[in-house]
């Protein structure tokens, strides 16, 4: 293979305009994903969770709410702002509580590796940021960025250096995501497993998140998906987080194969 770290790299404009054109992408209009969540500690015993998500865009950029069920029937619900002002809300009681920025990092749920910081993934939107070449990610190129926290995230977890982020080419998909550590070493990786043509839109099917530290992994897998819904007023108003909201009809789900 040629080094495509010298084939075709963006100059500094069109990696930003590359970057604005995913910010701004995603599934087109409302959807709904039924999925599982597996803990899969490098000792110990498998968790499971069955999980519910949906998703849509407003002003800010992505939204959604997610809400998973543990293996004694507790459900957990939070409701999740991405963009340049990433916001997180969790429902406490019956109420929504909004999470603290200084606990972005901290598991959702004790025992799985999952914090705010990994759905949100504010880093995207980080101002400092550079395309540093083209790699290969599992056999396709990949722009590689490395974003630097801006000054106020910096000193609230001053544990994270920086992240380098692998956007797809062709599909403009976030591959893989590697979270460094102030000493430079690799704490987080987020990897793509696949993804699945629904309607004539790509979406997520599996993810893996692993702690390189510990080489615990937590994997998402979707198991049904639902596009081009109307969904009701006031499903991402925090407000409302506490509401029951259902799911869609059986005939809109595409049901996935594992």
């Amino acid at each position: 293979m040629p080094d495509l770290a010298q084939v075709g790299l963006p100059d500094a404009a069109e990696a930003k305009s590359l970057l604005e054109r995913f910010r701004s992408g995603g599934p087109r209009g409302d959807y709904y994903l039924e999925f599982e969540l597996r803990s899969l500690p490098r000792r110990g015993a498998e968790v499971k969770f069955q999980g519910r998500l949906w998703g849509s865009r407003n002003e800010s950029g992505a939204v959604s709410r997610v809400e998973l069920i543990d293996e004694s029937a507790k459900i957990h619900r939070w409701l999740l702002q991405n963009g340049s002002a990433p916001a997180a809300w969790i429902l406490a009681g019956s109420q929504a509580a909004i999470l603290p920025a200084g606990s972005l990092l901290a598991p959702l749920i004790p025992g799985v590796d999952m914090s705010a910081f990994d759905l949100l993934m504010p880093y995207l939107f980080w101002p400092d940021f550079e395309l540093k070449r083209i790699e290969r990610i599992r056999g396709r190129p990949a722009h590689a960025y490395v974003f630097r926290p801006p000054p106020e995230f910096a000193l609230a977890h001053p544990s994270v250096g920086s992240v380098r982020a692998y956007l797809d080419t062709q599909f403009n998909a976030l591959m893989q995501a590697e979270r460094f550590g102030a000493d430079g070493r690799i704490q987080t990786t987020f990897a793509l497993g696949e993804l699945k043509k629904i309607d004539e839109q790509w979406m997520i099917k599996s993810i893996d998140l692993r702690n390189e530290a510990t080489r615990d992994k937590t994997r998402f897998q979707v198991t049904a998906v639902a596009v081009g819904l109307d969904l009701p007023t006031g499903t991402f108003e925090p407000v409302r987080l506490d509401e029951e909201i259902a799911a869609p009809r059986p005939e809109r789900l595409v049901r996935l194969v594992p």
